[in-house]
């Protein structure tokens, strides 16, 4: 791997390894309350996993958040979207408005929206209400060139851990990620090559529903820019740099930030998991973090879960982003630790435990 910048090193030796001490205390908790062993499956198994991320073996969630990150790119020059860019800062302000799906499934889950302008091609600078860690106005097109500077990379990654700071500030121990930037799925399919080694052509879908003939005219956009770059994953900052996007480099730190404080990680779809791969090839620790919320249509998605050995909670054949399978699946995060907590074991119950 190239050297990293010492803020990047710093950023990833703060993420603690999960605590096996809170975890074994959970499982052995788990087996003890007034249920048949493992008759709450997977909800029992994340309830352990939680504990092991928090390092409390009966962890609660009261301030959950859903932290959408909204970027431009210059790949969309190249016709890869059904949509204009233009539509981008649209909805954000509908974000903000509170109209937008996140908005109306975060309610239902009891979190707050943090929406990040991480580089939207519009200035939203007096936007109220927006986090503004923009580093450039959209990405360059990378089919031409490098999406970025390693330094803007770098800058995104380190603005995203700033955004995870600042909300702590208000409360924070439940992170849920999304993201809004027209054209997105090209960068996260490119990134899902490099990263996964699979080929262009399984990993690239419709994005926001384009025909058969713009989906393999995509697909040609992304062969054409991997062999300009000739990139290689084992320098993920550098991969970032040439075939990324701003709101997937935020994002990503963000899920940095988010593990080095035990502050689980929700993911969403096959944009924020291609951001989840590029803070694993960063810091593998950081996988040990994360929770996959949903798979979705985008057919890059399983390949990312696979890749990272995360077994998603449901499939409900989503493909909006926004974090919009990772707000649905925070009630289920919170009731498996709730679970844990709240229910009585045999003893406390004086309920008689079955024979093994």
């Amino acid at each position: 791997m190239t050297p990293l910048p010492s803020p990047l090193r710093d950023l990833i030796a703060a993420i603690p390894p999960i605590s096996h001490a809170a975890r074994d205390a959970a499982a052995k908790r788990q087996d003890q309350l007034t249920k048949p062993q493992g008759s709450l499956g997977r909800l029992e198994e994340l309830s352990i996993r939680l504990a092991g991320m928090t390092a409390n073996p009966r962890p609660r969630f009261a301030s959950p958040a859903v932290i959408v990150g909204a970027g431009d790119h210059g790949i969309c020059a190249e016709g890869v979207s059904a949509f204009p860019s233009e539509v981008t800062p649209q909805m954000v302000a509908n974000f903000l408005a509170g109209g937008a799906a996140i908005n109306v499934l975060s309610r239902q889950a009891g979190a707050r929206v943090v929406v990040v302008d991480f580089g939207v091609a519009a200035d939203l600078s007096d936007t109220p209400g927006l986090v503004h860690a923009r580093i450039a106005a959209g990405t360059q097109n990378f089919a031409r060139g490098m999406a970025m500077t390693r330094e803007q990379a770098l800058e995104a990654i380190l603005a995203g851990a700033e955004v995870v700071t600042s909300a702590a500030r208000q409360s924070l121990d439940l992170v849920a990620v999304g993201e809004m930037g027209i054209g997105n799925t090209t960068p996260a399919s490119a990134l899902t090559t490099v990263f996964t080694g699979q080929p262009v052509a399984k990993v690239t879908g419709r994005g926001t529903g384009i025909s058969d003939a713009a989906l393999a005219h995509k697909i040609d956009v992304i062969e054409r820019a991997l062999a300009l770059h000739q990139l290689d994953a084992e320098d993920p900052l550098g991969v970032l740099a040439a075939v990324g996007g701003f709101e997937i480099a935020g994002l990503a730190g963000v899920m940095l930030a988010a593990a080095a404080r035990r502050i689980p990680v929700v993911l969403d779809g096959f944009i924020t998991g291609s951001a989840a791969l590029v803070a694993a090839r960063l810091a593998p620790a950081v996988t040990d973090y994360m929770v996959a919320s949903h798979v979705s249509v985008e057919c890059g998605h399983p390949v990312i879960l696979d890749n990272l050995g995360l077994v998603p909670l449901f499939n409900l054949d989503l493909r909006l982003g926004e974090g919009s399978g990772a707000a649905l699946a925070l009630p289920m995060v919170r009731a498996a630790a709730a679970i844990l907590d709240e229910m009585a074991t045999f003893d406390e119950a004086g309920v008689s435990e079955g024979e093994p």
